[in-house]
C-alpha cells in the first residue's frame, strides 16, 4: 500500500491514476499539471527583424505592418495544445481585424501551404491569413521555447507581451488586454476621409 496525503491507496490504484494522465492527450495533461498558459507583460522592448512567407511564398517582416498592432502566434498542426487554441485565435481575428489588430499565425509546418490550408479547412479556420515559417526563422528570432507561443506587438512594433502555451484568446479578458496593450489606432486623418 502507497501513503498519499494520509489516504491509503493501493499501489495499482495510483499506478493506474498516473497512467491515465501520461496517457492523455498533451493538452489535457498540460491541464491537468495546470500548466495553462499565462500572458507576462514586460518592458516594452524592439521586435528582432525575422522573415516569413504568405501562401503564395513571398517573404514578409512584421514592419510590413506598420500601424497595426499583432498577436503573432508561432503553432504547428502537429501540436495538440495549438491546434486546441486555433479556433479561438480564429474568432480573435475576426473580433480585432477592424481596430487594426492582426493575428500572425506562424506554421511552422514543414508541409507548408497544403498541410495548413487543409487544417484550416478542416477546423473550419476562415479568418487567420494563411503565414508559414517553415525554417523557424520566427521561432529562433523571438526565442520561442515551444509551442505554441504568442507574442503581443504594439502598434510601434515593439514587444509588450508573450504567453507560452494555449489560451482562449477570444475571452473577454484576453480581447481586452491585448488592446490595452496593443494600444489605440491612431484617428484616421482628414485627407484620409476624403
Amino acid at each position: 500500500m502507497a501513503l498519499l496525503s494520509g489516504l491509503s491507496v493501493p499501489r495499482r490504484g495510483l499506478l493506474l491514476a498516473a497512467g491515465t494522465l501520461a496517457a492523455a492527450p498533451p493538452a489535457r495533461q498540460a491541464r491537468a499539471a495546470g500548466a495553462i498558459g499565462k500572458l507576462v507583460e514586460g518592458e516594452p522592448k524592439p521586435l528582432p527583424d525575422f522573415t516569413f512567407l504568405d501562401a503564395e511564398g513571398k517573404e514578409h517582416r512584421a514592419a510590413d505592418f506598420p500601424g497595426q498592432g499583432l498577436l503573432v502566434n508561432l503553432w504547428a498542426t502537429w501540436c495538440a495544445p495549438c491546434v486546441e487554441e486555433m479556433p479561438a485565435l480564429d474568432r480573435t481575428q475576426a473580433a480585432l481585424a477592424a481596430e487594426g489588430i492582426t493575428v500572425l499565425a506562424l506554421s511552422s509546418d514543414r508541409g507548408g501551404r497544403a498541410a495548413v490550408e487543409s487544417f484550416y479547412r478542416d477546423k473550419g479556420i476562415r479568418r487567420l491569413g494563411l503565414w508559414l515559417d517553415p525554417r523557424g526563422a520566427a521561432q529562433r528570432a523571438l526565442g520561442a521555447r515551444g509551442l505554441p507561443t504568442t507574442v503581443v506587438v504594439d502598434r510601434g512594433g515593439r514587444e509588450r507581451a508573450r504567453l507560452e502555451g494555449a489560451a482562449t484568446w477570444d475571452s473577454p479578458e484576453m480581447l481586452a488586454a491585448v488592446r490595452r496593450l496593443v494600444g489605440p489606432a491612431a484617428p484616421a486623418r482628414e485627407q484620409d476621409k476624403a
